[in-house]
């Protein structure tokens, strides 16, 4: 028997190995692109999924008094964490599209944000109170709305 044998063997599994997995991820990668188009091309098959909707909340920056310069530094902080949470808030309610109940939405994502806000808006009210007269009434402001 001859050496060159098993080489050429081992060779030749490889090869048809590798061409095999080359064509199965083509058909993967095709299918997947593929998926969810109909045969006809008029649309009557097509299926839309509505909108999740948005949160909107009440602006707090221009409720602000004048901001001392010793306070700036935080209450700009708390800020971008006010857009952020909104941005997560509206993350959360595109990721959870019908799931849970009725009140879904308002008890696992604008409860929960009302309190991050009500904190938020706190933290920026004592920032401002430790040099200047804390603002009053920013309390309101940490309530938002669902939109469909």
């Amino acid at each position: 028997m001859s050496r060159a044998l098993p080489k050429y063997n081992k060779r030749r599994v490889g090869l048809i190995g590798g061409a095999a997995a080359v064509a199965l991820s083509g058909a993967v990668i095709a299918g997947s692109a593929l998926a969810g188009e109909s045969s006809d091309d008029n649309g009557t098959n097509a299926r839309t999924l509505a909108g999740p909707g948005t949160i909107s909340c009440p602006d707090v920056a221009p409720r602000l008094p004048a901001v001392p310069a010793s306070a700036r530094a935080e209450v700009d902080r708390n800020l971008g964490q006010l857009d952020t949470q909104i941005a997560e808030a509206n993350q959360r309610l595109a990721d959870t599209v019908g799931q849970g109940g009725p009140n879904f939405v308002q008890n696992a994502i604008l409860g929960p944000l009302e309190d991050k806000r009500a904190a938020a808006i706190n933290r920026i009210a004592t920032a401002i109170g430790r040099t200047a007269e804390r603002p009053a009434g920013l309390d309101a402001l940490a309530a938002c709305t669902f939109t469909k």
